[in-house]
């Protein structure tokens, strides 16, 4: 029988390694792997053969944890990503806003929190271009939101508000609102803000699936399936999508745990379970997000933070749910086959997580659930090696790990020295015998592959010139590679993805040259030529 198509004439990247080889594809699948001269019989008056010319073929890439409606919607806003100062924010939003007068709400984000002193901007530089409508826009981290008078007067915020028990409201010397709302204060004015329309958010994940296939990106892990701090819920464009056949990628999505119910809401998830799970679009997985960010002191610490003088504060972070209850809570998700993806940044959110993990397999026995850890920002060495033990991976943000203002400025100060240190450990939790699997948190940072590839090897932003960042953690290039190729999706339960073997689905990248031939500090100059899922060609360079 012909193969439908057939790759030669350069490197495959093989479970053993680069090797010199051809590809054939006859449906769906992968139907073999041999020399050029073997496969060539293969080869008939309708076969598609792609010509490599040197050029690296290799597994599709998997995101473990992204937002992809999100930041859909994001670009069809008032995107404020990549502005590097406050003149410049300040200027982007007055030009939205003017160009959109229609709009009754100023919605949007991305701003950088470097660009403003303290990484808190406030409502007055709002009030001055924006006085007469309410304006809402979550940082880059989205843990955080800048917000105008207006907002704030809508949402009834004054100077006698109480913080929510999961989240702070930024004041001024006077004890004002001062235009900042952290982590779940930004539930108090994010409510208030009108939900895109149906269309506008399956016309999103349609453009950010697009946009992903462009970086090889043919699978990924929603990281927020649900309603949270003002983000649209995604779950109908997903079941949408995949009803209609759009859904070219394959998709698992994270069903939201909401942090202020305890288990009476495992029956609803099991319902959504079967609702959501349709086609390319599966939802057995549950997202616990059990803390914040460092930048704005919120990651879970186990041991205080730091104040702008070296010494110890109060201020250990925030556990968005009670360590004592979430043991339970993962039994029983884990018994019920739920996979549970945790949001942990901060070493006790990330011991925390680990003991949860623990108790399932204590109480459940050996499972196949694969439990994965997001962020992981700061570890204890204690608890390293611990993963492979549990059989938990550690799903990395590649990108972060890096000298750059945000880390500079407001992380390493208040970490000191000795936990700055322990810092998005890759290297010391593959050394371990713990998976990786690689994922962007898009649109926090870009959802290029290749870039937070880069970033694993180098431990230096792409173009970059700052010193090494914890040169002990860098990762080589293969396992960067298997980090975001086989380790996700594992992850993702998509066990005949992230190789190319015979019988694997033919979710494939083509990538522009052979990273593996050129210096580390050029990886991220490698650009994707074609992007296949299940043989089908869903991106090539230069189509539109």
């Amino acid at each position: 029988m012909y193969a439908d198509l057939l790759f030669t004439g350069g490197p495959v990247l093989t479970p053993e390694g680069p090797a010199a080889a051809a590809v054939a594809v006859t449906g769906e699948r992968i139907t073999a792997v041999g020399s050029a001269g073997e496969l060539r019989e293969l080869a008939g008056p309708r076969t598609e053969v792609v010509d490599l010319a040197g050029r690296l073929l290799l597994p599709g890439f998997q995101d473990a944890h992204v937002h992809p409606v999100p930041a859909g919607l994001e670009l069809a806003q008032c995107d404020l990503t990549g502005l590097r100062t406050a003149e410049e924010t300040v200027a982007a939003v007055r030009a939205f806003a003017g160009a959109h007068p229609e709009r009754d709400w100023i919605l949007g984000g991305g701003w950088s929190m470097e660009a403003f002193e303290g990484g808190t901007p406030t409502k007055e530089l709002l009030d001055a271009v924006v006085p007469d409508r309410p304006v809402y826009l979550p940082n880059r981290d989205h843990h955080g939101a800048w917000v105008n008078s207006r907002a704030l007067e809508l949402a009834g915020i004054g100077r006698d508000t109480p913080d929510p028990a999961d989240g702070r409201i930024d004041r001024d010397a006077s004890g004002a609102p001062s235009g900042t709302l952290q982590e779940g204060a930004m539930q108090l004015v994010g409510r208030l803000a009108p939900p895109a329309a149906p269309a506008d958010r399956l016309a999103a994940l349609l453009h950010a699936q697009r946009h992903l296939h462009a970086l090889g990106i043919t699978a990924w892990q929603d990281a927020l399936v649900g309603g949270f701090l003002g983000m649209d819920d995604p779950s109908e464009a997903y079941l949408t999508a995949a009803r209609e056949g759009s859904l070219t990628a394959r998709v698992v999505g994270a069903l939201w745990w909401d942090r202020e119910r305890g288990a009476e809401q495992i029956p609803e998830l099991m319902e959504k379970r079967a609702a959501l799970s349709h086609g390319r679009f599966r939802a057995g997985t549950v997202k616990l997000m059990l803390d914040g960010v460092a930048e704005n002191g919120t990651a879970a610490l186990l041991e205080p933070y730091l104040d702008k003088c070296g010494c110890a504060t109060r201020n250990r972070g925030k556990s968005f749910l009670d360590p004592r209850q979430l043991p339970a809570y993962v039994v029983e998700l884990d018994a019920l086959g739920f996979q549970c993806h945790f949001h942990a940044l901060g070493d006790r959110a990330v011991r925390d997580a680990l003991d949860a993990v623990e108790a399932a397999r204590a109480a459940n026995g050996p499972s196949d659930t694969r439990p994965h850890l997001a962020h992981l920002q700061v570890v204890h060495p204690a608890d390293i090696p611990r993963f492979a033990r549990l059989g938990a991976t550690a799903t990395i943000q590649a990108l972060w790990a890096a000298h750059e203002p945000q880390m500079d400025e407001l992380t390493i100060p208040f970490l000191g020295p000795e936990r700055a240190g322990r810092q998005y450990p890759f290297g010391s939790l593959l050394r371990s015998g713990a998976r990786l699997a690689g994922g962007s948190d898009w649109p926090v940072s870009s959802p290029d592959p290749l870039q937070g590839i880069h970033v694993a090897v180098n431990r230096v932003e792409p173009g970059g010139d700052a010193p090494v960042f914890l040169p002990g953690e860098r990762l080589g290039l293969g396992d960067a590679i298997r980090a975001y190729t086989a380790g996700s999706a594992y992850v993702n339960h998509l066990d005949d993805t992230g190789r190319v073997a015979v019988g694997a689905l033919a979710d494939l990248v083509v990538l522009d040259r052979d990273p593996f031939t050129g210096p580390p500090e050029h990886i991220a100059d490698t650009q994707v030529a074609h992007t296949y899922v299940g043989g089908a060609r869903v991106y090539s360079a230069g189509e539109a």
